[in-house]
């Protein structure tokens, strides 16, 4: 990574956490989050459902439930987003980065034409007239694949099936020209088929556009190949971040370990039984120990249980892992949590 490039990362997660007050006490979501993510670079972020992904992605953007408490720094572009008035960060947000949720069918509203839903965010933000965002909007549904785009400008979201329905989620994530966007589970409640074509639409779109782009996935397949670096997430904590090709390669973390084993292969036998993961995801109370993936892994030993480990990095920064007892051989060099943010 150059120098340039990590002093001045586009977006930069620093020490995020997130607590929700319940009636049974306070519970965790998120902890110790810290990333940084270039300009024109693609990031997946990966983990089982309650992982955390999700929030981290509504804490960036703004948008946590009620009573969440977000605590750390959250920079894009230099700007410390969680000191920014509520208004002026909606702004910058709405501007500068697009988003595309899970489910289409219930995103787009069923009684608005899909055109001035996808020219909204243009006007209010860009202050473009009505002539000019309706063209705009035109383009862009050119540009996501949408046949005879003039004429579907108004039609209703139900004229669609769900992959035009997705396909028009992402012309409105684009109408501002972001710097960044992010697809969260994007095609979750798509057919495979579908969902190539979208995961190949946003990766075009990326390097097109020449955009950052994060890719939220439960799926280690939807990103391989398609980001630059990855991130995994387990019971709220960074368990392992690196360059993709890297992690994919020589995963040094249990729980990567243990998703890349339960990935379907080609060269399996017919009708061979998938690996699973036994067990489920831990309590997020605040006050837990050790590990979080510690009473699901075949390797854990008692400092598991009691002790959460420290973040490994390679010299490099290319692989960081946070296993007391990590699968593989390291890639290189490697130094302490402590060493890390000495260099930073």
């Amino acid at each position: 990574m150059a120098e340039t490039e990590k002093d001045n990362p586009l977006l930069k997660v620093d020490t995020i956490a997130c607590t929700l007050e319940t009636d049974s006490g306070p519970v965790r979501v998120l902890e110790d989050i810290v990333f940084r993510l270039n300009a024109k670079t693609a990031l997946g972020i990966v983990g089982e459902s309650g992982a955390g992904k999700s929030m981290l992605i509504k804490a960036i953007m703004g948008i946590t439930p009620n009573g969440m408490r977000v605590d750390g720094r959250i920079f894009f572009d230099g700007e410390d987003l969680l000191s920014l008035p509520r208004q002026k960060r909606a702004e910058l947000t709405g501007r500068r980065v697009g988003m595309v949720f899970q489910n289409p069918m219930t995103s787009l509203n069923p009684f608005v034409r899909i055109g001035r839903q996808i020219e909204e965010a243009a006007r209010a933000h860009l202050g473009l007239t009505k002539k000019d965002a309706r063209a705009r909007a035109i383009e862009l549904l050119g540009v996501v694949g949408i046949p005879d785009p003039e004429d579907c400008y108004g039609y209703f979201p139900h004229h669609f099936s769900g992959g035009m329905k997705q396909r028009i989620m992402i012309a409105a994530a684009l109408a501002c020209k972001p710097e960044l966007l992010i697809a969260d589970e994007a095609t979750t409640a798509l057919d495979v088929t579908v969902q190539k074509e979208v995961l190949d639409l946003l990766q075009a779109l990326q390097r097109e556009r020449e955009m950052s782009m994060i890719i939220v996935s439960h799926n280690l397949a939807i990103v391989a190949g398609r980001t630059d670096e990855l991130l995994v997430l387990y019971g709220g904590h960074i368990v392992e971040y690196g360059k993709t090709d890297v992690v994919f390669r020589n995963p040094r973390h249990r729980y990567t370990q243990a998703l890349l084993s339960a990935m379907p292969k080609m060269d399996q036998p017919a009708h061979a039984k998938l690996t699973t993961i036994p067990g489920s995801p831990p309590s997020l109370a605040v006050g837990r120990k050790g590990c979080p993936f510690a009473p699901r892994c075949t390797a854990a030993e008692a400092i598991c249980h009691e002790t959460m480990p420290h973040m490994t990095v390679n010299r490099d920064g290319n692989h960081r892992f946070a296993c007391h007892f990590p699968v593989g051989q390291p890639d290189g060099p490697v130094i302490s949590h402590a060493e890390t943010e000495r260099a930073e």
